[in-house]
């Protein structure tokens, strides 16, 4: 995939998952319309064997997607999934009062959710098509590629300092939120300010993992957060100071 798809393709996906987070709901839902665009520029240039220099819109997005239909010998993930995923996208920025005014609602969470989850799903295949890796290993890299500057997060002196009332679970899940891949607990004691380590190894931490929040490795001592910590975080903690 040439440069010239690849960056616009991470910085449209880092835009919504910024937007989101910021609950700025009609501009994410208009990132994911024109992320749509950029995957069609890729798909099209993959299934013809020639990528162009830059994303375009095609003159009829529905028409341009079912179009990749015609090429069987590509998986149906590059033919009929991520081409129909792409319409469904289309149409909440089209006709869901985003791209255009006269919808019977505005943009809403709801809405955005769906997109962010769409996208999520798309950028994955996209990863595991032109990787060759399996779904979990997609899903992983997606979730690494978001870059996530939280507001409520400072880093000063090598530490990861909280900037809001938070409790200790909240605390870590924020701090995990931000950074991608696992965290060694150290620098969470850190960040998180606990006094006692060995009760926050035993309580705040095993707890989120008996909760699927987060991945606790207590051999190598590290913690990663997980999808449903990441969903947790985007929709439960504030992360405005």
């Amino acid at each position: 995939m040439p440069e010239g798809l690849r960056r616009p393709l991470l910085e449209e996906y880092n835009k919504l998952a910024k937007h989101y987070r910021e609950s700025r709901w009609e501009p994410a839902e208009l990132n994911g319309g024109k992320l749509c665009e950029i995957v069609y520029s890729i798909l099209k240039g993959h299934v013809d064997g020639a990528f162009a220099a830059t994303p375009y819109k095609p003159s009829n997005m529905v028409d341009a997607c079912r179009d990749l239909e015609k090429a069987t010998s590509f998986p149906r993930s590059v033919r009929i999934q991520i081409p129909r995923m792409l319409l469904a996208l289309y149409e909440i920025r089209n006709n869901r009062n985003v791209g255009h005014v006269g919808a019977d609602v505005d943009p809403n969470h709801m809405d955005a959710s769906v997109v962010l989850g769409m996208v999520k799903w798309v950028m994955a295949e996209l990863v595991r098509i032109f990787h060759g890796t399996s779904t979990e290993e997609a899903t992983q890299v997606v979730e690494s590629l978001t870059e996530r500057s939280l507001p409520i997060l400072w880093r000063v002196g090598g530490i990861t300092r909280v900037l809001a009332p938070l409790t200790a679970k909240d605390k870590t899940l924020a701090v995990l939120y931000g950074v991608p891949g696992p965290l060694d607990v150290k620098s969470l004691l850190a960040s998180v300010e606990y006094g006692n380590s060995s009760r926050y190894r035993a309580t705040v931490l095993k707890d989120a993992h008996r909760e699927h929040l987060l991945h606790f490795d207590t051999k190598a001592d590290t913690a990663q957060i997980s999808p449903l910590g990441s969903r947790y975080v985007e929709e439960r903690v504030a992360l405005e100071i």
